[in-house]
């Protein structure tokens, strides 16, 4: 049976999860995640695990300065699927394997993500954003 407050709850987790990521609170984006979480990174391939997500944010860190805006937030009724849609403001800091040379672009991109949510926690992140547009700001 649906709890009345299963979407309330959603929409809360995910709120956390985002106000730490503008807050590049790295702990706190842990946090909402479970133990065997599944990341579908754009345009790669999904890894498993809390501590793989962590590698990932590193590495973000390293090459990119992103604050979110705009931000939507929708979850299903039994609050076990949710999505996000926000624009990423951000910054090319250093140059990511396989893509252009960073210099300090800065970049306005549309983008979003899919969620599953278990037991208080984000089991599923995939996140969607064209890359070739991306392209095209970071190159000129």
């Amino acid at each position: 049976m649906t709890s009345p407050a299963a979407r309330t709850d959603a929409i809360a987790l995910l709120t956390r999860y985002y106000a730490a990521f503008n807050a590049g609170n790295w702990a706190g984006m842990l946090d909402c995640l479970s133990d065997d979480v599944a990341h579908d990174v754009n345009q790669g391939e999904r890894v498993t695990g809390k501590a793989k997500f962590a590698e990932f944010l590193g590495h973000m860190e390293r090459c990119y300065k992103e604050r979110l805006a705009d931000i939507v937030l929708m979850a299903s009724e039994d609050g076990t699927r949710a999505s996000a849609e926000f624009v990423v403001h951000g910054e090319y800091l250093a140059t990511d394997e396989g893509l252009p040379e960073a210099s300090g672009q800065t970049y306005v991109l549309p983008a979003g993500a899919f969620l599953a949510i278990d037991g208080g926690k984000i089991t599923r992140l995939t996140m969607y954003y064209n890359l070739a547009d991306w392209m095209k700001q970071v190159v000129g």
